[in-house]
């Protein structure tokens, strides 16, 4: 039975010395753990004072960077935390700040945003968040006339029914599920499941405090939020978040920050891995000790490549939002780690089931399926959600895979986006994996494109790697040497780029759609 050091964000913040970093950007001093600290008690307070407490949902929309981890972390201390993507047009932001039902939208001084004419015509109080000029990360909250101390006290606004540090059972963190095929659901997640997330990432990645993060994920996702920020912290360690990726400055970065790791999605591995020829010096003067990898299925191609160029272990995890990020990983070495697996169960319990809801004996595919302390208790005001979402006590992940004798798990995919080619399952995953053997592909994605007889068909989206040419029909001729002949793409494009979203996975559901493929 795991023992859990902290059940609150505000209890994880205790770890780190008073006089280690904390909080980092480039080319600004840190903030410390013990300035952190003292941010979190300024913040519950100001809070609190604006009639804002334990449960109500809080709205944030920064840019990336140290203001959205340290919003996030203190916020997360005394409210609860709402990260909205800072792109989002009008008509997104309308529909999640009406959703989330916010007390107030937390946004950055001076930042232009159709989120603040929408608060406003919702009648939504805007707290303006001002940067220190100390440390980043560092912050001020700037309350509205509605929300003055003078205000609540007047009664024009209630003061918070339950004031001070949030308990194990307050929600610490609401998010929306992606909504590819539908109206996107709440997740709430509560302190002790991101808190159990943070645990069990540090220890599958023996973080310690002399450790340094640099965060290149967007932090409106639980990706960065969880893995980079709040592990991080939880080991006492620091985390050095950038204004959001960008592959040309990554290793300028990298060099000022000095990170012992960094976690990322795959196509941003893929781009880093193009610049790294280049920074050969950089690399061999850094102190990395593992690369993570999250959020999507790296290829195999692209994990060898990557240990070949940074010279340590890259480490592929399994995560989504409903298990506040972590469900599997693979291990440090000693252990062994293996390309197109994504470890063993690393936080809660994993198990594959069959659709009767039997659970199955390692080798047998079916659903991956999970339980325990960092997964959701369900999906908010959504019966119908969550009776099909939970089954005899276990989540169902929607994804499909095989555990084997040594507890290693295998995806083959996520249900909904396996290709039903007239009753044949084609795995877009092996279909991937074959296409990148080939030394002129860069990068590609199988998706299902419809078809008048058989409901779908194979196609496939590739970049091609610079100065190196081929045709459909050449690289249909090397898929058909490793796939059986209904596997193998009736249809690959080829593109400069191929469309991600907003976290920069790509996306397989739509494509079809989104390239014109559409029947």
């Amino acid at each position: 039975m795991t023992a859990y050091p902290f059940d609150t964000v505000a209890d994880l913040l205790r770890r780190g010395a008073d006089d280690a970093p904390a909080i980092g950007a480039p080319g600004r001093p840190a903030l410390t753990h013990g300035g952190l600290r003292a941010l979190a008690g300024r913040t519950i307070a100001a809070l609190n004072a604006m009639g804002i407490g334990r449960q109500d949902r809080v709205a944030i929309v920064l840019p990336n960077g140290p203001e959205m981890a340290s919003a996030f972390v203190t916020i997360a201390c005394g409210a609860t935390t709402a990260p909205l993507n800072p792109a989002y047009r009008g008509e997104e932001f309308d529909f999640y700040l009406s959703d989330l039902d916010a007390k107030c939208l937390v946004i950055q001084q001076g930042m232009a945003s159709p989120a603040r004419a929408v608060a406003e015509a919702r009648g939504i109080p805007i707290v303006e968040l001002v940067p220190a000029e100390g440390p980043a990360g560092d912050f001020s909250l700037v309350a509205p006339a509605s929300l003055a101390p003078a205000s609540v006290a007047a009664g024009r606004r209630g003061a918070p029914a339950r004031t001070g540090a949030a308990e194990a059972d307050d929600v610490a963190l609401v998010l929306h599920t992606s909504g590819t095929t539908s109206r996107p659901k709440i997740v709430p997640l509560r302190h002790v499941n991101v808190t159990a997330s943070a645990a069990h990432i540090g220890a599958n990645l023996a973080l310690e405090p002399g450790d340094t993060c640099l965060n290149i994920m967007p932090l409106f996702h639980i990706h960065g939020l969880i893995a980079a920020v709040l592990s991080s912290l939880a080991a006492g360690g620091s985390v050095v978040c950038t204004p959001g990726f960008n592959a040309f400055k990554f290793f300028a970065t990298f060099e000022e920050a000095r990170p012992s790791w960094f976690t990322a999605v795959p196509t941003m591995h893929q781009a880093i891995l193009g610049l790294a020829p280049r920074h050969n010096p950089a690399i061999a003067a850094g102190r990395l000790r593992f690369i993570r990898s999250s959020s999507a299925s790296l290829p195999p191609q692209v994990m060898t490549a990557m240990e070949e160029a940074f010279g340590v272990p890259v480490i592929e995890s399994y995560g989504m939002t409903e298990a506040a990020h972590q469900m599997a990983s693979n291990p440090l070495p000693p252990r062994p780690h293996y390309a197109g697996s994504v470890g063993i169960a690393a936080g809660p319990e994993i198990a594959i089931m069959a659709d009767d809801g039997t659970l199955l004996p390692p080798g047998a595919l079916g659903e991956v399926v999970i339980r325990g302390r960092n997964v959701t208790a369900g999906y908010e005001n959504n019966a119908d959600a969550n009776a099909k979402a939970f089954i005899h006590g276990w989540f169902r992940t929607g994804d499909q895979g095989t555990l084997d004798d040594a507890g290693y798990l295998r995806l083959t995919g996520r249900l909904k986006e396996i290709i039903n080619r007239g009753g044949e399952k084609v795995s877009p995953l092996e279909v991937d994996e074959v296409l990148m053997d080939h030394p002129a592909v860069q990068q590609v994605v199988t998706f299902a494109m419809p078809h008048a007889k058989l409901g779908e068909e194979v196609a496939a989206a590739v970049v091609l790697h610079e100065g190196h040419a081929l045709d459909e029909h050449g690289l249909r001729d090397f898929a058909g040497t490793r796939l059986a002949p209904f596997k193998v793409p009736r249809r690959i494009v080829f593109l400069a780029e191929i469309p991600k979203g907003a976290t920069g996975k790509l996306q397989r559901i739509g494509l079809a759609e989104k390239l014109g493929l559409s029947a």
